[in-house]
Parts: structure tokens; C-alpha cells; sequence
């Protein structure tokens, strides 16, 4: 097909955005852009591929106030550069596809409304990722928009994966365990035939400043360790990740939180900032001296290790591990303490690889071998749409 894939991806304060060609092979990019600061001090950053700058600019008084008009500042952006050709498609990343939506899907009224109404699974993700999809829609109605879900990857699961422990109204009402992350376990499970491991029993370790684990056999989900919310699972930039109901109880009790207060303890104050007191990024935690930075760095690795085992115990043992996301990509202490501590999985570790970045990290002849692929979300995304597209115009 021909023509330019728009893929958006909309944050609380932030549009992150990618132009494609979609005739080019493996749909190469042409820029990638962010608009941050949206509502405060909004800029737009703009780059070609190899890194030129393309734009760079604050924005103009009244401009990008919200998400909307974010929208409209990316769009006139991308019909400037189009010279008024139009795009094939838009495609959006949406954190939640419930129970229904376990494969992209093309936005029509009735899909936006069924999106609406899985909002209180995700109240904070979900009202923002639909911004742009309604924006769009607005301006034009004939633009086809695919909608790409965080937890679609994780449909393959056999329902015990997914099941709680909770009376059968609750669960009959939404509650389970969903996993997110998907897009990315996605585009890495779509790289893992070129590493040799199409067939493997590997686990995807997306570190960043969400964090999550996902088991795979042959490509496809078995396990994850984020459940019905992205609060499960690993210690995180400010998320704490698993932690005992019984402490929200206590919380409740003895502190008197309300759920406005639990929701911002646990989605922005916890993880890596709570615990170190000095930040969320780990970059900043491996350059301090602060004990606490390094009691942070320590339950985040030691966190890692044992859901690595759960994993690993989900698919009857480990012939690969994954690194990805920023601080998987990035981090090569953090990479190497948890292969270190993962050596009763048979993982081994080449120093000097880690320390390069791989993307091998492990020797020849380890029993199970580590790897540093970097992820690609916003290419998931546009392949879907592209794949939607040349379905609607057959």
C-alpha cells in the first residue's frame, strides 16, 4: 500500500508520536516526535530518524492547553509535511481492550463507546488514550483510526493465568488479571525468530519506568506479572508493584486515606521515588551515593529475581532472557545483577557484551541465554494499522 501511518500515543501530559511510509519495506520510519509539558509549558521536539532535529520549538501561548490541542498542533505539523496528501491511517495505542478488544481493531461510534465503557478499568490511562481517537474523528470522520491494545498479548493466556480469587460477581464484573505492556512483548516476541528463539521458553524483561515481566512460549503470552491494573507486579519509577491488600487496609484504618490519596501514593509516589526519597529514574539512583538510592536499586533487582522464578515456573523452566525498555536497554548494572542472581536458571554472563550492550549477553554454551533487544511499540502499532488498512481497502 501507499501512502503515511500516523501512530499517536498519548500520555498524562505528553503526545508521543511516529510518521510512516507505509511503501517503504518494514514500514520505515520518517520522523518521531513528542509534545511534552502539555497544559504547563508545552514544547514539540521533532526527529528525522537518525536524530536531525526537524523541530524544535516551544509552543504558542493558548497552544497545546490539552491533550485536544496537542492533537491539532501534531496534525498541522504532519498535513505541512504531507504537502496535503492525505494519511492512510492513524493508529492509537489504548491501554485497555477489557475482555473484547483482544486484537487491534478499527475505531467506528460503536467500538469508541465500548472503549468509553472500560474506563473505570484504567481511569487513568484510558480518558487519555480516547483524546486523540475523538479529536481525529471530529476533524474527519472518513480518516481510518485503529485502536491497539496494551492487553490484547496477553488473550493467549489459559484462563487460571487470569483468574482471582474473588467471588464470582466481582470476577463476572471485569475483575482479572489483564497484563499490560503488550505492545512491546509483542514486537519483541516478533523479533525473537531472528534471535533462534521462535519456539523457546522465554521471559521479556520490559524495565522501565513501568516495569513488567512476561513469560512466552513460541512467541505467545503464558504469564505476566502486571494483573488487573499496572500497580501489580515489579517495583516500578513510582508505582510499589505487588503489595499486600491488607496495607490499603491499614492505610484506610489507621492513616485514613481516601481513594484519591491511595490512588496518588500508589501511582506517583511510590517504587524507586518512595523508596530512595530522590527519584524515580534510575539513571540518577546508580550515579548517588545516597544509601537509600542503592536500597531502591536493591529492591528493584531483588524483585526482578523472584518473579523471574515465578515465570520461569510458568512455562517449565528458561531458555532466554529479554532485556528491554529504558532501563532494560540501558542499564548494564541492573542487567547484570539480575543474571547474576538468575544463575540457578542456568543464565551465564559476558561482561564485556553487557557492558557494549550486547544485544547477546551471555557466552556460547550458557544453559539459557540473555539478550538486550531494544522494543519498538510505535512499529507494532503501525504494522496493525497498516495490516487494518489494506484489509478495508481490498
Amino acid at each position: 500500500m501507499t501512502g503515511r501511518i500516523l501512530v499517536v500515543n498519548t500520555g498524562s501530559s505528553s503526545v508521543k508520536f511516529s510518521l510512516y511510509d507505509a511503501a517503504a519495506d518494514d514500514l520505515a520510519a520518517e520522523a518521531h516526535g513528542e509534545l511534552e509539558g502539555i497544559g504547563v509549558r508545552p514544547r514539540l521536539h521533532i526527529r528525522a530518524p537518525g536524530g536531525t532535529s526537524l523541530v524544535e520549538r516551544d509552543c504558542q501561548a493558548g497552544e497545546a492547553a490539552d491533550q485536544e490541542g496537542a492533537i491539532a498542533t501534531i496534525r498541522a505539523w504532519v498535513d505541512d509535511r504531507l504537502a496535503g496528501a492525505p494519511l492512510a491511517g492513524v493508529g492509537h495505542r489504548v491501554v485497555h481492550g477489557g475482555e473484547t478488544f483482544t486484537e487491534p481493531v478499527r475505531v467506528t461510534d460503536e467500538v469508541l463507546a465500548a472503549l468509553e465503557r472500560l474506563v473505570p478499568l484504567a481511569p487513568l490511562h484510558q480518558p487519555v488514550n480516547l483524546v486523540p481517537i475523538r479529536a481525529l474523528r471530529a476533524s474527519n470522520r472518513d480518516l481510518l483510526q485503529v485502536a491497539c491494545f496494551d492487553t490484547a498479548f496477553h488473550a493467549s493466556q489459559p484462563p487460571v493465568a487470569r483468574a482471582v480469587a474473588l467471588p464470582r460477581a466481582y470476577t463476572a464484573a471485569g475483575v482479572r488479571r489483564y497484563g499490560f505492556h503488550g505492545l512491546s512483548f509483542e514486537y519483541i516476541a516478533s523479533r525473537l525468530p531472528g534471535l533462534g528463539l521462535g519456539a523457546a521458553r522465554v521471559v521479556v524483561a520490559h524495565l522501565g519506568n513501568g516495569a513488567s515481566l512476561c513469560a512466552m512460549r513460541a512467541g505467545r503470552s503464558v504469564a505476566t506479572t502486571m494483573g488487573f491494573s499496572v500497580l501489580d507486579g515489579l517495583v516500578m519509577g513510582t508505582r510499589p508493584g505487588t503489595l499486600d491488600a491488607g496495607v490499603l487496609l491499614y492505610l484506610i484504618g489507621h492513616d485514613g486515606l481516601d481513594v484519591k490519596a491511595l490512588e496518588r501514593l500508589l501511582y506517583h509516589e511510590s517504587g524507586l521515588l518512595g523508596v530512595s526519597g530522590i527519584s524515580s529514574d534510575m539513571r540518577e539512583l546508580l550515579a548517588s551515593n545516597d544509601p537509600h538510592a542503592r536500597e531502591a536499586i536493591d529492591l528493584f533487582v531483588y524483585r526482578i529475581g523472584r518473579e523471574l522464578g515465578s515465570m520461569a515456573a510458568a512455562v517449565g523452566g528458561i531458555d532466554a532472557l529479554v532485556f528491554t525498555g529504558g532501563i532494560g536497554e540501558h542499564a548494564a548494572p541492573v542487567r547484570a545483577r539480575v543474571c547474576h542472581d538468575a544463575a540457578w536458571l542456568g543464565i551465564q554472563l559476558d561482561e564485556q557484551a553487557n557492558e557494549r550492550g550486547g544485544p547477546q549477553l551471555s557466552p556460547s554454551g550458557s544453559p539459557a541465554s540473555a539478550w538486550v533487544v531494544p522494543t519498538d511499540e510505535n512499529l507494532m502499532i503501525a504494522r496493525h494499522t497498516v495490516a487494518l488498512v489494506s484489509a478495508q481497502a481490498a
